[in-house]
């Protein structure tokens, strides 16, 4: 899993930060202000009630509307120094862009794209809002995975846009790799199969970490979210998957000490 970061602009090719777009703002506030230990920000009417989750001082996420004709989800944003540029090397490279590069205030500017095999994403390029404030750490992002039916289509893609590195985890099957965003650097996420879960298009799956993954999947079934799945241990932590009470899918997990 990816090492603790504070609020700097992150690395190109890197997740920079991560928001949920929901029909209740509100209900998605007082949901993860109880499962994630959050605090949220008032929404600002000037960009549809988005509100910003905040744990221990450092800004760690989003909330927001749904976006029209998009379900509930979470969308990760990978760090570009050029949205334009990086726009039209996902369009030359076979994705598909749906809202283009366009300014945020002065905070920076954004893209929404899918790869090939169809899973969104979004740019985000920094202005005076440099993303996550922390990551790796309890109550913030800790890791993405692609969950793709074309994982090595996925690969060049992601190689292609971003120049990431992947490498093999034997433990995950021989389909699965990890990606950094350069030679030696700690990874980032990682790219592999659809695990079984062939019902759902291709998607790019959220893992945040919590102090305690059975209290938080407690907390999520009490406040009418689902547990898609029991929390189960692994070498890199204890994780279950759950959906908010609108729908949207991410994965709680308590990191390895």
């Amino acid at each position: 899993m990816r090492s603790p970061v504070t609020a700097t602009q992150q690395p190109v090719g890197a997740p920079a930060w991560v928001d949920l777009g929901t029909p209740d703002i509100d209900a998605a506030r007082a949901f993860y202000s109880t499962v994630m230990g959050w605090t949220t920000t008032d929404g600002s009417a000037e960009y549809g009630g988005y509100s910003t989750a905040v744990h221990d001082g450092d800004d760690v996420a989003g909330i927001g509307p749904q976006a029209a004709g998009a379900p509930p989800a979470w969308l990760l944003y990978f760090a570009t120094d050029d949205a334009d540029a990086a726009a039209s090397a996902i369009s030359v490279n076979g994705g598909t862009v749906f809202m283009p590069p366009h300014a945020v205030g002065d905070m920076g500017r954004l893209v929404v794209a899918a790869d090939p095999t169809g899973a969104v994403f979004g740019l985000w390029e920094a202005g005076t809002m440099p993303g996550f404030g922390a990551t790796g750490e309890p109550g913030a992002w800790a890791w993405c995975d692609l969950r793709t039916d074309q994982p090595d289509a996925a690969r060049e893609f992601y190689g292609a846009v971003f120049g990431w590195e992947y490498a093999a985890v034997p433990m995950a099957g021989e389909e699965y790799t990890t990606f950094t965003v350069r030679v030696g650097a700690a990874p980032s996420g990682g790219v592999g199969p659809m695990m079984g879960h062939d019902d759902v298009p291709p998607h790019w799956l959220n893992y945040f970490a919590v102090a305690d993954v059975d209290a938080s999947v407690s907390a999520a079934s009490a406040l009418g979210g689902t547990v898609l799945a029991p929390a189960f241990d692994t070498p890199f932590g204890r994780m279950a998957p759950i959906a908010d009470p609108a729908g949207a899918v991410l994965m709680v997990m308590t990191l390895p000490r």
